[in-house]
């Protein structure tokens, strides 16, 4: 997150080179003399390029609306299916198609009473949405006043760079008169406000369609595991889709209404469109982290009491813990990984456009090829549609063991689907020949150069998934290989926990330093960004995935507060062990991602702030580094004692209820669930408060106090150790 701070050192190293130029000019008007040809303005070489892309403008303003479009309408159409199973007694079957609504159902079988199970699972369903709802507008509350301080600061900070000014200034890296430093504070303001709002909106929205699905997924788990995949995997595909959709169609939305007032200033559009990543990505830290603490706490309170002091099953409604439980999974890994995915979304693209801004795309205002990463995103929006077809259409699942098989092919198809796609899209959308800025200089790229960029990324993220799956789950040797650890006891099953988290860091480093040669050897920083967006690019598919294994969680926990049978919760085991087993692949998804994207504004703020080289030895550098590298220490330290200081205090409470409330642990009271729910709410809200102004304020205090070259260190040493952290410690969290 740290990297996107490029955003505030972007306009200064603008400054500065304006300077530059400007006393340059005064040199020559005063001492005239012969330009050397290195001398000769790099501009009149990116003006010389090949013919025009096949696709033209008017193609790029159908296709990419038209796309997001596409894929909001595929949203609401998985909804109004998952709609279709309603939480009301004596409606759960209805009609007789493939999905199940005619099939019979276990609790008349057994002779159980299905008016009771289905009220049940509709006051539980209404207990995790309350409580989920009530955790994030509470959140949201101090995340706003955070927005509103913070976009003030972003305004002050780059509105003074030349003293509040309305003149034009000239551009530096095109010929003509750019915009004013105060329009482009005010612009990247708003477009801060809009990404932020964007992923608040996102975040809350994912947990809303989960909560909404998972009793519907409980009662479909009543007539068979194939009705359950299809209603929690539709669910799923709501989020993915409607996540990804609008952030494609706002951002879209947002660089043409910028651009009718910066006209052919692009250089200061693409500067001001940043601000859009920013706020993503400064949303996406409270929602992580926040919702992080929040179910961490309520997990350990659930477990170390109810588990294993009172050993009672998981999930059992004498748990006071129980339903703070389930609303952790909601807020934590649905509206926490929507908005992340969406801060990497927002990332990715605003790095890119950023320097395609100052290369031959943005010089020569060649909109399709400069909307080259827009376009990939639509055409993964399509791919994505077809690809979820085949789990929820093509094929029908008739065995447990047939769900994670179907899960990892959708990410398969994706992938394979999406490289087609992208060959196809940049044949159509990227002249044959251009030039990308790098670092000073233009470097000469083809249109298939790029489309190995984003090929690169794409397939480099399925393997890091399938390798960190590898790593976590139970069907292969490392896991099997700490699980028999465990027969000597504890110590020995640390060692070997250890080992394997450190030993599942060294494949996705390869595949990551693979891809990132690849990348900036054929496209420099821009082949970086593009290889993060390949990563990205089946977003849907994957947020579909992610989003499936809390939905199914909690429908497990909800078909065991109600007293269904034990064939259900057997189903809905099932389920939530395919979808641990593919979070794994998700997280992979999400840690390669954010390395490259982290690169990629790393990149875009060296490039816009004049930095050519981040020399190591020197002083400043290597300080930096040293302190940047050790910033994901001091950040995990404070939200790992956040989560502890929390769970102690669910764990009192939970005890507290078992020893003082009579007939608890016989079934004949009810626990005080609302106490822990806002004992999880208030922990994570007063929690999440410093770590996230560690990573906010560290670049700023970096920058404005030992200056650009510091920074610099600062934002590459964490870069590389966070990496090897999040990759270590991924395994102990699944």
């Amino acid at each position: 997150y740290g990297s996107h701070f490029a955003l505030l050192a972007t306009g200064r190293g603008r400054y500065i080179k304006r300077q530059a130029s400007r006393a340059r000019r005064h040199t020559q008007r005063e001492r005239p003399s012969h330009p050397s040809p290195a001398a000769v303005p790099s501009v009149r070489s990116v003006r010389v390029s090949s013919a025009m892309a096949i696709l033209g403008e008017l193609g790029t303003e159908i296709l990419i609306p038209v796309c997001g479009v596409v894929g909001i309408v595929f949203a609401i159409a998985q909804w109004f299916i998952v709609s279709k199973v309603k939480v009301t007694p004596g409606a759960a079957a209805a009609g007789g198609s493939k999905n199940g609504y005619g099939d019979y159902l276990i609790e008349e079988e057994e002779g159980l009473n299905d008016h009771n199970v289905v009220v049940k699972c509709a006051e539980i369903q209404t207990a995790i949405s309350e409580g989920a709802t009530s955790f994030l507008f509470t959140m949201y509350q101090y995340v706003g006043m955070f927005m509103v301080v913070f976009a003030a600061v972003i305004f002050v900070f780059l509105g003074s760079i030349e003293g509040f000014s309305t003149k034009g200034q000239p551009c530096t890296y095109s010929t003509g008169t750019c915009k004013p430093a105060l329009y482009t504070a005010l612009f990247s303001t708003a477009s801060f406000l809009l990404g932020a709002i964007t992923s608040l909106v996102s975040g809350f929205l994912g947990m809303k369609i989960a909560t909404y699905a998972n009793a519907r997924t409980t009662l479909e788990a009543r007539k068979g595991v194939g009705k359950a995949f299809i209603t929690a995997f539709r669910s799923g595909a709501v989020m993915g889709f409607l996540l990804s959709s609008s952030g494609l169609v706002v951002l879209y939305i947002t660089i043409n209404v910028f651009k009718m007032y910066y006209g052919d200033d692009w250089e200061g559009l693409f500067e001001s469109i940043t601000g859009y990543g920013l706020g993503g990505s400064s949303m996406a830290l409270f929602g992580r982290v926040g919702g992080g603490i929040y179910t961490k706490a309520a997990d350990v309170g659930a477990d170390l009491v109810g588990k294993v002091e009172r050993n009672i099953p998981e999930d059992d409604p004498r748990n006071p813990a129980v339903i703070a439980d389930n609303v952790g999974d909601n807020v934590g890994d649905i509206a926490g990984m929507g908005s992340d995915l969406f801060g990497s979304y927002a990332e990715s693209s605003c790095a890119a456009l950023v320097v395609a801004s100052i290369s031959s795309f943005g010089i020569n205002h060649d909109f399709t090829a400069m909307c080259y990463p827009l376009l990939v995103s639509s055409v993964g929006i399509i791919v994505c549609l077809l690809t979820t077809l085949f789990a929820t259409d093509f094929f029908e699942i008739k065995a447990a063991s047939e769900i994670e098989p179907a899960l990892k092919k959708q990410l398969i198809i994706s992938t394979a689907l999406m490289t087609i796609g992208v060959a196809v899209i940049s044949w159509l959308a990227l002249p044959a020949k251009f030039t990308i800025f790098n670092f000073g200089a233009q470097k000469d790229v083809s249109n298939w150069g790029l489309f190995f960029c984003v090929a690169v990324g794409l397939w480099a993220g399925l393997i890091i998934g399938f390798v960190t799956e590898y790593y976590t789950s139970n069907a292969y040797s490392p896991v099997q290989d700490v699980a028999d650890s465990c027969r000597t006891g504890a110590a020995t099953n640390v060692i070997f926990g250890l080992a394997l988290g450190y030993k599942s860091v060294i494949i996705p480093i390869f595949a990551i330093a693979v891809s990132i040669y690849v990348s900036f050897s054929i496209a420099a920083m821009y082949g970086i960004a593009m290889a993060a967006l390949g990563m990205l690019s089946t977003m849907a598919t994957g947020l579909a995935i992610d989003a499936y294994g809390p939905i199914s969680d909690n429908a497990g926990g909800i078909a065991e507060m109600a007293g269904m049978s034990h064939r259900i919760r057997e189903r809905t085991d099932a389920l939530d062990a395919a979808g641990n087993t593919t979070a794994a692949i998700g997280k992979g998804f999400a840690i390669g991602s954010a390395a490259l994207v982290s690169l990629a504004l790393f990149g875009a703020f060296v490039s816009r702030a004049g930095v050519k080289v981040v020399d190591v030895l020197s002083p400043k550098v290597f300080i930096g580094l040293i302190v940047g590298a050790m910033l994901p220490y001091w950040f995990s330290a404070m939200t790992m004692k956040s989560v502890g200081s929390a769970a102690l205090k669910m764990v009192e409470e939970v005890r507290r209820q078992f020893n003082t409330i009579p007939g608890l642990m016989e079934g004949t009271a009810k626990p005080d669930y609302a106490t822990c729910v806002k004992i999880s709410t208030d922990a994570s809200i007063k929690e999440m408060i410093p770590p996230g102004a560690l990573v906010m304020l560290t670049p700023l205090i970096v920058g404005t106090l030992f200056g650009v070259e510091t920074l610099s260190g600062v934002l590459a040493g964490a870069l590389v150790s966070g990496v090897q952290v999040s990759l270590v410690l991924s395994p102990f969290f699944l």
